[in-house]
């Protein structure tokens, strides 16, 4: 079921279009990948999502009507432009943002203390906003938009100011949500936590959807026709036309009309032992780079 779904959008400033025509649903259970460069139009389109910005044309529906203040306290924003209330203690912060999303102040109070014990930041509670690191500051908003548990959680580049370890640890609840049924929408330029953390993607590029679909299949029409194989024998030696990887296996080009698997069985029947076998899959880095070379 699509619990955002967007159909023609086209939103304009002016004479320049941010966005155009532009289709696409975010299912139940799903960590949804929004990617693009800097002034593709993400921000735009969640923001037309979240109902903060009309668009000109087309639809858009959340929870399946238009966007509406119930539908609304059902989801939780993190964007990228980060706000907080920086002269407010860390724990009183929190327990506002919780009463503001319907829950009553002792709840919201338990829930402020739980989430920081979650984030690593139960000795802060009591220190004031300014105070923090723009790491920990991060990690309350974080908080704060997980608090309340919703079912639609859109994050505007998460990771940003986040050290390595802190960087697992909200990856870790991105996916401890997708176990719970929830849903993430992640706009974020680091392609690997994309590969990492995503089920289905969209490539947004000069306002116009460039890619869209599940990330594995994504992965594979991008690929070239190539296999590495792991083997102590010597390929070039048996006249295999094949070079050598960085992985320390063979790089082999098939041609247009082999198959992976057809490849392989005629390396076995050929006598070749193979240790290890793998189809050459594209990284989202250079799928990301060769798409917005191209241009939309």
């Amino acid at each position: 079921m699509g619990i955002l779904e967007y159909r023609g959008v086209t939103k304009r400033f002016g004479r320049h279009a941010a966005l155009t025509d532009v289709s696409l649903e975010v299912l139940s259970g799903e960590v949804f990948g929004l990617l693009g460069p800097n002034g593709a139009g993400k921000t735009t389109l969640i923001r037309i999502g979240l109902d903060i910005l009309r668009a000109d044309e087309g639809e858009v529906t959340l929870f399946g009507a238009p966007p509406s203040h119930a539908s609304l306290d059902r989801t939780a924003y993190l964007p990228e432009e980060r706000g907080v209330y920086r002269r407010a203690k860390v724990r009183d912060l929190l327990t506002y943002l919780g009463k503001l999303k319907g829950l009553r102040r002792g709840a919201a109070a338990k829930a402020s203390g739980e989430w920081l014990e979650r984030v690593g930041l139960s000795h802060v509670a009591d220190h004031r906003i300014d105070s923090l690191s723009k790491g920990m500051t991060q990690k309350v908003q974080i908080a704060a938009c997980l608090m309340t548990d919703p079912e639609l959680c859109v994050l505007d580049e998460p990771f940003s100011g986040l050290d390595p370890v802190n960087v697992g640890l909200v990856r870790e609840l991105i996916e401890e949500r997708r176990a719970n049924g929830r849903t993430t929408l992640l706009s974020t330029h680091m392609m690997h936590q994309v590969e990492a953390l995503c089920d289905r993607v969209a490539l947004v590029h000069q306002g116009h959807l460039v890619v869209y679909g599940e990330l594995g299949e994504i992965r594979r029409r991008y690929s070239p026709n190539e296999v590495i194989v792991w083997t102590e024998m010597d390929l070039v030696a048996l006249g295999v036309n094949a070079t050598r990887h960085k992985t320390g296996g063979w790089r082999i080009e098939l041609p247009a009309s082999e198959t992976a698997a057809r490849y392989l069985n005629e390396l076995v029947r050929n006598g070749v032992l193979i240790d290890r076998y793998e189809p050459l899959v594209a990284r989202m880095d250079d799928i990301f780079v060769s798409l917005v070379s191209e241009g939309p």
